[in-house]
């Protein structure tokens, strides 16, 4: 019984103190959530869900989930660590600051220790696949570098409790994209993060002319919180997206469905969003049970009724309290 009451009182703490409660998570993970757990989209029709979990642990992305373990805190031995191919889990350590892009090879968890932080510093993960990102901090990296995290060509990839951020005190054009998803990237989850303080939230699909790369594209956005955010939260090009279960707070434009792109929107709560669902130049979205916060949604209805994996749903009236872990919480 002493087991609950130590459960119980940190609980509270974490209640009264306004900190969010870490979670404990293994640097051997695998995804868990999403299209991140598919393979090439098709893979989880299943009649059960006990055949879903048996199921989609053949296919679920898995990183370095079995390779060495390097723990990391200088920017040099970060980039080297997450080169190549082979399996492999970096973890970094502190706070790593600098005016760089790291490139992050195939078959690479990615993951920080409590308070990792990267200032300045981007990751890219580009004609790469089954990469996993947790629990980092990543702050104002400059547009002369480029986004905080860019996925380029990429396929099963797993963005989970991180918390990416810059200001709005300097122009739109003074930071990039804190998570661009782009050129025909496939089986992609992001889940659990916080997204805040910035102008270009979270793009999806290259360009306007792209179609024929990024029509490919599957994403889910599940759990993750937009507070502050001007607009791209997220937009989001041809593909498929399925959006679920987050907050929208205090944002400018919000899910922008653009040129072709097909999506599911369900139970996801907006406060102070002045557009919370809109379409330009034909995108479309099916909107299921989500809390507008008194605005209007003026996608068009479109054709994207189901995911090929298994979801739970949470009420719009538990999604803040669901989210309240979604940031870099975790401890490993």
């Amino acid at each position: 019984m002493k087991w609950i009451f130590s459960v119980l009182a940190l609980a509270l703490f974490s209640l009264v103190s306004g900190t969010p409660l870490e979670r404990r998570a293994g640097p051997h993970d695998t995804a868990n959530i999403g299209y991140a757990t598919t393979n090439g989209g098709y893979a989880m029709h299943c009649t059960s869900k006990r055949n879903f979990y048996s199921f989609s642990h053949l296919f679920s992305t898995s990183g370095g989930s079995g390779g060495s373990v390097t723990t990391v805190s200088s920017l040099s031995a970060l980039t080297s660590a997450v080169s190549g191919n082979a399996k492999k889990i970096v973890i970094i350590s502190g706070t790593i600051s600098g005016n760089a892009v790291v490139r992050v090879g195939s078959n690479t968890s990615v993951l920080g220790r409590s308070g990792a932080t990267l200032n300045g510093v981007g990751l890219r993960v580009v004609d790469a696949s089954n990469v996993i990102i947790r629990n980092v901090r990543i702050s104002k990296v400059l547009a002369s570098t480029g986004d905080a995290i860019g996925v380029q060509k990429a396929s099963k990839v797993w963005i989970d409790h991180v918390d990416l951020s810059s200001d709005r005190s300097h122009d739109k054009d003074y930071y990039d994209g804190l998570l661009d998803i782009t050129h025909g990237c496939t089986e992609v989850t992001v889940s659990y993060s916080r997204f805040r303080d910035h102008f270009k939230g979270s793009l999806v699909g290259h360009s306007d002319s792209n179609g024929s790369e990024d029509g490919k594209i599957t994403v889910t956005y599940a759990y993750n919180v937009f507070s502050n955010i001007n607009s791209r939260t997220p937009s989001f090009r041809f593909g498929k997206g399925h959006i679920y279960n987050n907050l929208f707070e205090n944002n400018g434009d919000g899910i922008n469905t653009r040129v072709g792109a097909q999506l599911l929107v369900e139970n996801n709560v907006f406060s102070n969003c002045k557009k919370p669902l809109y379409s330009t130049d034909g995108g479309y979205a099916v909107a299921r049970g989500n809390d507008f916060g008194g605005q209007a949604n003026t996608a068009p209805a479109g054709n994207l009724h189901g995911v090929p994996y298994g979801y739970n749903l949470v009420g719009t009236g538990s999604v803040r309290g669901t989210v309240g872990s979604a940031g870099a919480t975790l401890s490993f």
